[in-house]
């Protein structure tokens, strides 16, 4: 059988890398989770007409259909490419069981049939929060729902290594109050516009605003001036008054995003800015949307994005208007990953190499792992009983610190350091910085195991 060839866009991880990809997962649910957040989990399917409802995605859906399927038996179903539409869909089926404000995490797979490149996967991984409430929201959880993000994604830096951020904030509300002050009959096609300002620059945005929307030179300039402006604090106010544009949806919006803005920026100081050129495409954004870069990293685009809707679910009785953001855990760690600014430790879990003498004796290894094991120190047994300088030698090709000789009463040798010393299985305990693996930079022990 020839050697298989990886797959473009979708990115699959040797054991190190998966070991800091949990890692990253395991600081973001726990943050999530101490901010109240409850976990849920969604189907990977949904009707494509659900898929298809809000924005120009349809191109990027994967279809599921059954290889032997009659013609009138292929249900008309697709993978998710983000996890917003699977949870309104979540809500409105679940709304009976649900106390509301609804508060929810998920992180998961989604699908998304786009060309494969930095920063851009076909199979990835997300962690999204939202606050969904019934009918209302305060507008209080928008600016919540920034200071948990910012809070997980802080510390993923102080305490994995991952590079900081910088949110870009703007307000849908501000963006369409605006166009439509200057007399533009469809706020929504010119926010689309504006959104491809990072891919085909103002230029290319000025030739699609005239040619496809038809707007004039005095309102070109207008929303390009407009998306122009950034602070770092709430002297946009000023700088859009400026552009002379009156009309009550824009004052909201304004007012809106710079409450946000000053609570944000007092509690991460440097680590948000208002940037009016953030308009996010897809329709259903009725408020505060946010954007987020890996200082340093910008090309990879936006590593975190998300923002305020109004309408998203709604049984035509009820309205559950949220707020949400997501995390792109995948676009974020792939770059990081391949030149090694992030690695682990080790590559195995185990943090004791319990050497085996004989293979008649091997009951006593195993005896001396379970006893580590149930105090919660991961180890594995020598699988073969080789000369001890190769149990040593196959340890440090896997990055395991220590191995263990003899019984329940025998030693344990650090192989870092070389020392060696008498230990009890029953009261021995590594280092805590040494019980699992921590995200670090490149291992030194890469070499594979051998037989």
């Amino acid at each position: 059988m020839a050697r298989p060839t990886a797959l473009s866009g979708f990115p699959e991880f040797l054991p190190a890398q998966s070991s800091v990809e949990q890692q990253v997962i395991d600081t973001l649910r726990h943050r999530f989770g101490l901010h109240g957040f409850a976990r849920i989990e969604t189907r990977a399917v949904e009707p494509l007409e659900q898929l298809s409802r809000k924005g120009d995605i349809t191109k990027e859906v994967y279809v599921v259909r059954r290889l032997h399927a009659a013609e009138d038996d292929a249900a008309d179903l697709g993978l998710h490419f983000d996890l917003t539409v699977p949870f309104a869909r979540y809500v409105l089926e679940n709304a009976g069981h649900l106390v509301f404000p609804f508060r929810r995490h998920q992180i998961q797979k989604a699908w998304r049939g786009e060309r494969p490149q930095e920063g851009r996967y076909r199979e990835f991984c997300q962690a999204d929060i939202d606050i969904v409430g019934q009918d209302t929201l305060a507008a209080h959880h928008d600016t919540e729902v920034v200071l948990v993000a910012l809070e997980a994604l802080e510390a993923l830096h102080t305490d994995l290594g991952v590079p900081p951020v910088l949110m870009r904030v703007s307000n849908r509300k501000l963006a369409q109050g605006f166009y439509t002050g200057l007399g533009i009959s469809d706020p929504l096609a010119v926010i689309q516009r504006v959104d491809k300002l990072e891919k085909i620059g103002a230029a290319g945005v000025a030739t699609q605003l005239r040619e496809e929307l038809g707007l004039d030179d005095q309102q070109v300039e207008a929303v390009l001036a407009m998306a122009g402006i950034q602070t770092e604090d709430t002297s946009f106010v000023e700088q859009v008054r400026a552009l002379g544009v009156t009309n009550d949806l824009l004052d909201e919006g304004l007012a809106e995003l710079a409450s946000l803005l000053e609570v944000v920026s007092a509690r991460f100081p440097g680590r948000i800015v208002a940037d009016l050129r953030i308009a996010r495409g897809l329709d259903y954004y009725t408020g505060s949307v946010f954007e987020t870069e890996l200082v340093g990293y910008e090309s990879l685009g936006s590593i975190s994005a998300g923002g305020r809707y109004d309408a998203l679910a709604s049984d035509g009785k009820r309205t559950y208007p949220g707020v949400g953001l997501t995390i792109g855990v995948t676009r974020l760690l792939v770059p990081l990953l391949a030149k090694s600014i992030l690695s682990a430790s080790r590559s195995v879990p185990s943090c004791v190499y319990v050497a085996v003498d004989d293979e008649s004796t091997r009951s006593v290894a195993v005896e001396v792992a379970q006893a580590l094991r149930a105090r919660g120190i991961p180890c594995e047994v020598a699988h073969r009983a080789d000369k001890f300088g190769r149990q040593i030698r196959n340890a440090d090709r896997r990055g395991i610190p220590f191995v263990w000789f003899g019984g329940m009463a025998g030693e344990v040798k650090d192989i870092r350091s070389g020392e060696q010393s008498g230990a009890d299985a029953t009261t021995w305990t590594p280092p805590d910085q040494d019980r699992w693996p921590n995200v670090t930079g490149p291992i030194t022990t890469s070499a594979q195991e051998t037989s």
